[in-house]
């Protein structure tokens, strides 16, 4: 059990919003030792024990990524943000097949793989694990049993993080701190690469000047169900305004909705119709983007877009970075308490600032 301390205490030297203490409150010590030793003893059992090491030499050229452990769209983007601290090394990633196409033509992965069929012959100097899960050490165990592993998370397991400078500072200390507390503060954020192609489609199915919103969620509490009173605003002040609606398949029935209500104005549904770099891009373009939570507010962050998200539960200082040009919303419970006004004066701020004033037209 000597290494147990490890499930909650941060392993790097410098503080991060966090919720440990909550984490410690609500969860029972026999239901933490219990799942610390599972993840122990299976790592024993794989062979890995004494494996596992705790800084990248410059003698790691060649690494493999593993990162399966946190599915979403966001906490993968999160999670892997760091990468741009090891750029100078030769990068692979494995990580699920839902999540691979996000880093197809990614600037810091050499090599995307989904399938362990395709990476059973490869070699690599050292393996990043993104926590001590069972699922991440089987793949290790079976991809590389004899290579040595550094983790991102490791036995850390269960209180919420900003997940952006764990990965940041993580992998800062692996590398041996070669950035400040302050350094890494400024360049902690997510990246995204979208290629050529992408950015071709989306430059020829979007009008020149709009703004765009996320629909649905996979969280009810997440899930904003006022859009259309914000349009409906929105529309009165400027009625040739473009609208691009974007989201997941959970988002196309709000899409046809709201494209049926507003079926006078120039409104587009974009819902579940194009990849994630795609609709990465779509943001990107738009003058504002307005979201709740989840993963294509990260993408908007990665982008460097104007966005407003609805946040709740979790604040901003735990989602996002002090780097990130958005304005914030918060309800500790739910994201429908948050006023349609208060959303209508961020709007409308980040309208008065913008220098175009042809917006819409």
């Amino acid at each position: 059990m000597k290494h147990f301390r490890r499930t909650y205490t941060l392993p790097f030297k410098y503080s991060i919003p966090n919720l440990i203490s909550i984490h410690l409150q609500k969860v029972t010590l026999y239901n933490r030792a219990l799942k610390y030793l599972r993840r122990y003893l299976y790592i024993i059992i794989k062979g890995q024990k004494n494996l596992e090491v705790f800084e990248l030499h410059p003698k790691h050229k060649k690494i493999l990524w593993i990162n399966v452990s946190a599915v979403s769209l966001g906490d993968s983007l999160m999670d892997l943000s760091s990468r741009v601290l090891i750029k100078d090394r030769e990068i692979d990633l494995f990580t699920d097949k839902k999540n691979s196409n996000l880093y197809q033509d990614d600037k810091y992965f050499s090599r995307v793989y989904s399938s362990l069929k395709e990476i059973d012959e490869a070699e690599y100097d050292l393996i990043i694990l993104d926590s001590y899960s069972s699922r991440s050490i089987k793949i290790k165990s079976k991809v590389a049993p004899k290579t040595n592993f550094v983790g991102i998370y490791g036995y850390f397991n269960g209180p919420e993080v900003n997940r952006i400078l764990f990965s940041f500072h993580q992998m800062n200390h692996l590398i041996g701190y070669a950035y400040s507390e302050n350094e890494i503060t400024k360049l902690a954020k997510n990246s995204i690469s979208i290629s050529k192609k992408d950015q071709n489609i989306v430059t020829s199915i979007t009008p020149k000047i709009y703004i765009a919103i996320a629909l649905g969620g996979e969280w009810e509490y997440k899930i904003f169900k006022k859009w259309n009173k914000i349009i409906q605003k929105i529309l009165q002040d400027n009625e040739e305004l473009n609208i691009i609606f974007l989201g997941s398949g959970n988002a196309q029935r709000a899409g046809v909705q709201m494209l049926r209500e507003f079926s006078n104005y120039y409104l587009l549904d974009f819902t579940s119709r194009l990849s994630f770099n795609q609709t990465a891009q779509v943001i990107k373009k738009s003058k504002i983007f307005l979201c709740c939570d989840g993963g294509l507010m990260h993408a908007a962050a990665a982008v460097e877009a104007k966005f407003i998200p609805l946040l709740a539960r979790l604040p901003a200082e735990m989602l996002l970075t002090q780097d990130i040009s958005s304005y914030k919303l918060f309800d500790k419970n739910n994201v429908n308490n948050i006023l349609v006004d208060d959303v209508l004066s961020d709007y409308h701020e980040i309208i008065n600032h913008l220098a175009d004033n042809d917006i819409g037209r």
